[in-house]
């Protein structure tokens, strides 16, 4: 009887090794060292591999990628791509193929992925407000309409003209937050029961234009265009409403031509202190993340763009607006002191680092590649071609609040 059951065990491991979903001839692709770098003038989109520095594909028809960014599904498979065009595309990083395509909108600014990864969520211009889709099907689960703006000419179609939103961000417990640029309010959408529940705080100050969350998913902070300060929900306590922090942060000093705005999703925060770029300003603002009140400032080379931590938290890398973008400044986040200044080119636009920071990934639109550096001694170890590149966003990115 033994003999037999062993002779069944044999025959059984044996048919199950024959059935394996892959020969010994298909290649395997961990997701775990994926990435995708958006090239923003060609509608296309690069699949790389951060542990060997590689491309593996490229995958193009996916409209106008002039400020798209990217959140991925929590298996890293899916990267989701908010085209400037209103586009909402599905890729395969496995397959190297897009897996859907809708257009959404006549003109979106990014988006967010819920917590459980079951809704992607998209942050509208026009008409403007948040439309939420089931990341499976990409089909419509909510349409969240912005306030209408009365002082605006209606739409073509006659619809109202409604604010524009920015600052969209997941926040944990199933919850969505953006800002409403024209109306000056920022709303929490939260989709943890069967009926979605809307809130609104209004009058949080003159022209939101981006925000963040913090790593933790606590604090939700916009940035304020038209006034020096920002706007600070505590999604911890919510019931106590917006708090004003910073402001005149900017007060008596010369005002300079904005090129560009910064990107706060690109803020650090290291320790007891957030890294903020000033709106305008040749400084990057330290504030004490106790009080949220600045407590010192860091002259820079430019306009900050991204302010962006390593993972140890040990450095900052800080990239500037036109005309002085060809620049990195590196600066230490105990001593505040500049570290190195690298050239890397014209037009540096994004940088990410991998995942345990050993290096970083940054795209220089101008020169039309990416190029790779060691966070240790900040020295170049390999360009890679690239069509007019932009963002550049790894797979570890599911895995965390607010990216």
């Amino acid at each position: 009887m033994k003999m037999k059951n062993k002779l069944i065990l044999a025959l059984a491991f044996t048919a199950l090794s024959g059935c394996s979903m892959y020969s010994n001839n298909t290649p395997l692709r961990p997701t775990g060292d994926l990435g995708v770098i958006i090239e923003r003038a060609t509608g296309q989109v690069q699949v790389v591999n951060h542990t060997n520095n590689e491309r593996l594909s490229e995958i193009d028809g996916l409209g106008d990628l002039s400020h798209a960014s990217i959140v991925f599904s929590r298996d890293e498979r899916f990267a989701y791509v908010f085209g400037r065009d209103g586009g909402l595309t599905k890729i395969d990083v496995l397959k190297d193929k897009i897996e859907k395509r809708i257009i959404q909108s006549g003109n979106s600014i990014g988006g967010a992925i819920s917590q459980d990864g079951k809704l992607v969520a998209v942050s509208n211009y026009t008409p403007g407000g948040v439309k939420v889709f089931n990341s499976e099907t990409l089909e419509l689960v909510a349409n969240i309409p912005a306030s209408i703006i009365e002082s605006k000419k209606p739409l073509a179609d006659g619809s109202p003209a409604r604010s524009k939103v920015v600052g969209l961000v997941d926040a944990p417990g199933q919850k969505f937050v953006f800002s409403l640029f024209d109306s000056n309010e920022i709303w929490v959408a939260d989709f943890s029961e069967e009926e979605m529940q809307l809130s609104k705080y209004e009058n949080i100050g003159s022209f939101p234009y981006d925000a963040l969350i913090s790593p933790d998913g606590r604090y939700y902070i916009a940035g304020l265009f038209g006034e020096d300060g920002m706007a600070l929900l505590d999604l911890w306590h919510p019931e106590k409403g917006v708090k004003r922090i910073l402001d005149n942060y900017g007060k008596g000093e010369k005002k300079l031509p904005v090129y560009k705005m910064p990107h706060l999703e690109g803020w650090a925060i290291a320790g007891d202190y957030a890294f903020v770029p000033a709106v305008g300003q040749h400084k990057v603002l330290i504030i004490s993340t106790d009080t949220w009140q600045q407590v010192g400032e860091i002259p820079a080379h430019g306009q900050p763009i991204f302010v962006m931590a390593q993972p140890d938290n040990r450095q900052i890398w800080v990239n500037f607006a036109f005309p002085r973008n060809d620049t990195i400044q590196i600066f230490n986040t105990e001593t505040f002191d500049l570290v190195k200044t690298l050239k890397p080119g014209p037009a540096v636009l994004h940088m990410e680092f991998t995942p345990r920071g050993e290096n970083v990934w940054m795209s220089v639109r101008d020169s039309n590649e990416v190029q790779i550096y060691d966070t240790q001694e900040q020295q170049l170890l390999k360009t890679l071609p690239a069509t007019s590149p932009s963002g550049i966003f790894f797979t570890n990115r599911a895995h965390q609040i607010g990216l």
